[in-house]
């Protein structure tokens, strides 16, 4: 397993604006979006490319192609629904599958509630979407359902990360690679990312 924290300025600037409390759900969703295009680009480095041959107004060239039919992204209901746009936006003939999770407030552990996959064939690339890695439980059970139904090549991208959930995956999934843009200070008594960005589903719907 390997993590990467992405520090490119336009991250940076971006992630500092999604942190802000006066940041409205239309600009949140927006940086969400935009984030998340400046993360897919930079995770998905380790995807092969084929040769093929076009026509240039001038002359025959060869060039490069992927197979993105072969990539399947899988966000996590409900924040990770604001980073789908963003990632279909630089690969939009990638298949979606969705995982619904919600945390028990009272133990703090995820209750699946909703699941629908395409299929994954052994080389098919799979990304994982939730912009919060906070303790690292609905995470690590979203990444296990994908493995139990064959998901071999599985990415996670998190927008920001506590320790504790980033350790907890590298114990539970050793071939797991995360994207995440800023690995936060730690977790509060209620299991909040500190200094963190508040719920980013409610940011994102405004449902508080």
């Amino acid at each position: 397993m390997s993590h990467f924290v992405i520090e490119h300025p336009l991250i940076l600037h971006k992630l500092t604006l999604l942190r802000d409390n006066s940041t409205g759900p239309k600009e949140f969703r927006e940086l969400v979006r935009e984030i998340t295009m400046l993360m897919t680009y930079e995770a998905t480095r380790h995807i092969k490319t084929h040769r093929k041959m076009v026509e240039t107004p001038l002359e025959k060239c060869s060039g490069y192609e992927i197979n993105d039919k072969n990539i399947v992204v899988v966000p996590i209901l409900r924040a990770g629904l604001g980073m789908l746009e963003g990632f279909l936006q630089l690969l939009p003939n990638a298949s979606v599958g969705y995982i619904g999770l919600y945390r028990d407030e009272n133990t703090k552990k995820p209750v699946e509630y909703y699941a629908k996959f395409p299929k994954f064939f052994d080389n098919t690339e799979i990304f994982v979407l939730d912009p919060m890695l906070a303790t690292g439980e609905s995470a690590s059970k979203a990444v296990g359902m994908v493995e139990k139904l064959g998901g071999k090549h599985i990415t996670m991208l998190s927008i920001i990360a506590a320790p504790e959930g980033m350790n907890l995956l590298e114990s539970a999934h050793s071939a797991l690679n995360i994207y995440t843009c800023s690995m936060d200070r730690q977790l509060n008594d209620d299991a909040y990312i500190l200094p963190g960005l508040g719920d980013a589903g409610d940011r994102l719907y405004r449902t508080k």
